[in-house]
């Protein structure tokens, strides 16, 4: 069943991420009380290192490289910055059915969905969150990210798909507390593909009607001044 009066808004330029939380938890309230329509916000975050509820702390290895936000997401830490397409998703899961494994799959589906259109052949792995890629000798690196939250059965937070980011910056944490040599971080433009961020977008969107649905193109949001 598709629903009606999802929103698919792109900022442009680096949004901060405090102005971003706060709207985002404030969309997400609004949407619970049937004030607001659902939202997928696409954009790009300067470089910051966020912590999700499962972080532990000497996952993270360079505490003053990068800013480092405490979030309500689940996970651990993870890195956003210029190159990585952030999307924001804010749905209301009472609209479909309060299924959360659904939920998570339609969003790891519609991540291997976009990565499809560039002939990469993407998946999910036992123990591991995210969306993965075969590389050789045996070693697999992640190319997208998920971490969401619920309040009220509306989700927020979301996914990050790791364009044409500086792969080194994840080095200064240990990302999603994985470890093990053997599982890396990937991009598009790492694995060959010279993609820009708008024909990324018009990947994701494709991908996104076919897991979800329509959704209808609005405005970004207008953001309050971060705090000094």
């Amino acid at each position: 069943m598709t629903l009606q009066n999802v929103e698919w808004a792109v900022s442009p330029g680096l949004t901060p991420y405090q102005p971003a939380l706060a709207f985002m938890e404030a969309r997400a309230a609004a949407i619970a009380a049937g004030g607001a329509n659902e939202l997928v916000w696409l954009l790009e975050h300067p470089p910051l290192y966020t912590a999700g509820t499962s972080a532990k702390a000497g996952d993270l290895l360079s505490p003053d490289r990068f800013p480092v936000y405490e979030t309500g997401r689940g996970g651990e830490y993870t890195y956003h910055g210029p190159g990585q397409r952030v999307a924001y998703v804010m749905l209301d899961l009472t609209r479909r059915g309060r299924d959360v494994r659904k939920f998570i799959q339609s969003l790891e589906d519609w991540l291997i969905g976009a990565a499809a259109q560039f002939g990469i052949e993407a998946g999910i792995r036992d123990g591991r969150v995210g969306v993965w890629v075969d590389r050789s000798g045996g070693r697999e690196d992640k190319i997208a990210a998920i971490g969401v939250r619920l309040r009220r059965w509306v989700s927020f937070h979301g996914i990050a798909f790791n364009v044409d980011p500086d792969l080194s910056h994840f080095t200064g944490i240990t990302p999603c507390g994985i470890s093990d040599p053997r599982y890396g971080v990937t991009s598009l433009a790492d694995l060959g593909h010279d993609i820009s961020m708008a024909d990324f977008d018009v990947a994701l969107h494709l991908a996104w009607t076919q897991a979800f649905g329509d959704v209808t193109r609005a405005n970004p949001p207008r953001l309050q001044a971060a705090q000094p």
